[in-house]
């Protein structure tokens, strides 16, 4: 039987998702609800409707689905829309990333993805917040080049009341994930006030130096995009107030981070 599952988006020709020109395919639902979430749309399972949504993705153009958020797709019309793109995948190193969301929500379907990626010889990237059963890593490893892999809150309290669940699994991950390659950039939000404190960035930078492999750490500086899909989604903003991080923190921070001896960017 065809396998299928559900995605929100697909985005092509990204340059924030992974080493060169990239085509990003967003997985509906995630066990997380970070305060800072930019893909507020990609939080629960299944499609749903939103009035006046443009920001949706439609893989048929259908005017009747303009306002549903979400859609059930099978593995082969996902590769029809990777494979569009190969030459600028050859031309670039680039190659496919799968986030969302949580892709390993839909473990199946993100198996025969990548497995359909590999037979092609196409890169592949997972951009996962790490909660999920180890298990389900090992099934994948060998299917995935880079794992983005989220590290927002070390203090177990403090990501349970910004993120909406505790931390343990997600590092025990990670330091699992890290132990089996060197597979793996750190994607760190700089949210003001929240995960940019002085006990946090000292914690966490304590926490990296202690990993085995880091391909890479990126600094993703916090902005206000999603703004409008709150509003239009008629969800409160809880980081509408908070100042984007200026280039000088943000150089500032990254300086924090250069004593850890890996390769350090601003962005994704």
């Amino acid at each position: 039987m065809p396998v299928s599952g559900y995605i929100f988006d697909i985005k092509k020709f990204s340059i924030n998702d992974g080493p060169g020109i990239r085509t990003t395919v967003f997985f509906k639902g995630c066990p997380l609800t970070c305060w800072w979430c930019h893909n507020p749309e990609s939080q629960r399972n299944e499609p749903e409707e939103i009035e006046n949504c443009n920001f949706r993705w439609n893989l048929h153009h259908d005017s009747y689905l303009r306002n549903t958020v979400g859609a059930k797709i099978y593995v082969n019309e996902v590769m029809d829309e990777i494979e569009k793109d190969r030459m600028f995948y050859e031309e670039s190193h680039g190659g496919v990333t799968i986030s969302g969301g949580e892709p390993m929500l839909q473990l199946n379907f993100l198996y025969s993805i990548l497995s359909e990626c590999k037979t092609k010889d196409i890169n592949t990237a997972i951009d996962t917040t790490g909660y999920a059963a180890f298990e389900d890593f090992k099934k994948i490893y060998d299917l995935t080049d880079i794992f983005l892999f989220d590290l927002k809150l070390m203090d177990s309290k403090l990501h349970y009341e910004f993120c909406g669940i505790n931390n343990e699994l997600i590092h025990e991950n990670l330091k699992k994930l890290s132990s089996l390659g060197k597979k793996n950039i750190l994607r760190i939000p700089i949210i003001p006030t929240i995960t940019d404190t002085e006990e946090n960035i000292s914690a966490m930078i304590s926490f990296i130096s202690k990993l085995k492999n880091v391909k890479e750490i990126d600094l993703l500086p916090f902005h206000k995009t999603a703004k409008s899909k709150y509003e239009r989604m008629k969800k409160l903003n809880k980081v509408a107030e908070l100042d984007v991080p200026s280039t000088d923190q943000m150089e500032e921070l990254k300086n924090r981070f250069n004593q850890l001896g890996v390769p350090i960017k601003i962005g994704g």
